[in-house]
């Protein structure tokens, strides 16, 4: 399992920065796997009724991919997402462990987040957000509201919008940092939320604030 090529094949095509990385697992073995990429940039929508006026800028939608690479433990996937995270220069990796939410008094909030986590959005809205290449995400979203899901996120440096702001001592001059990520993968701990960071960058300097 290899997000860090996947990602970098991604943004080789888009030829746009990222904001943010997301992934998102059912704790089940070899179920798949859904990536998501938010993308920075605009582009020209036209105004059906009115063709004659200036096309409106839209946000260009995120993308959405299903990785169905085969995993024993939930570990392997998040290894894969350090390195990642690792390679494209990313302060940090949080991660977020969901209980099921389509059990008798399960919040809305739950429920909202499960969808979220699934790219799962109103249906008007849907095209405009997402452009979708993860056949079974319906599957896999009722299969993670049943019995729980962990989404993993990270901001990349290289590749991304944060590159010209970023304060990090581990990075090179283009944002990446070389691989092998040192920090380890941890079991998941379970619950309603639980949330874990994983620290990647790290500042040995002393920041004057001008």
């Amino acid at each position: 399992m290899n997000i860090f090529h996947t990602l970098i094949e991604q943004m080789q095509v888009m030829q746009l920065p990222l904001t943010a990385v997301t992934l998102t697992a059912v704790p089940r073995a070899d179920t798949p796997l859904l990536l998501m990429m938010h993308w920075h940039g605009f582009r020209q929508q036209p105004i059906a009724a009115l063709p004659a006026l200036k096309p409106l800028l839209q946000p260009v939608p995120g993308s959405a991919l299903q990785i169905n690479d085969r995993w024993r433990q939930p570990e392997v996937v998040e290894e894969a997402i350090l390195d990642a995270a690792w390679q494209l220069g990313a302060w940090d990796v949080q991660r977020e462990e969901h209980r099921a939410c389509t059990y008798v008094g399960a919040s809305e909030e739950e429920a909202f987040a499960c969808k979220q986590a699934f790219g799962k959005y109103d249906e008007a809205l849907e095209n405009e957000l997402l452009v979708s290449e993860a056949p079974d995400r319906d599957e896999m979203l009722h299969l993670g509201a049943k019995v729980g899901y962990v989404r993993w996120q990270f901001r990349p440096v290289n590749g991304g919008v944060w590159q010209s702001t970023a304060e990090d001592d581990t990075l090179l001059e283009d944002g990446r940092r070389i691989p092998p990520c040192p920090i380890r993968p941890l079991a998941l701990k379970g619950g309603k939320l639980t949330t874990t960071a994983f620290r990647l960058g790290q500042i040995n300097r002393i920041i004057l604030l001008k």
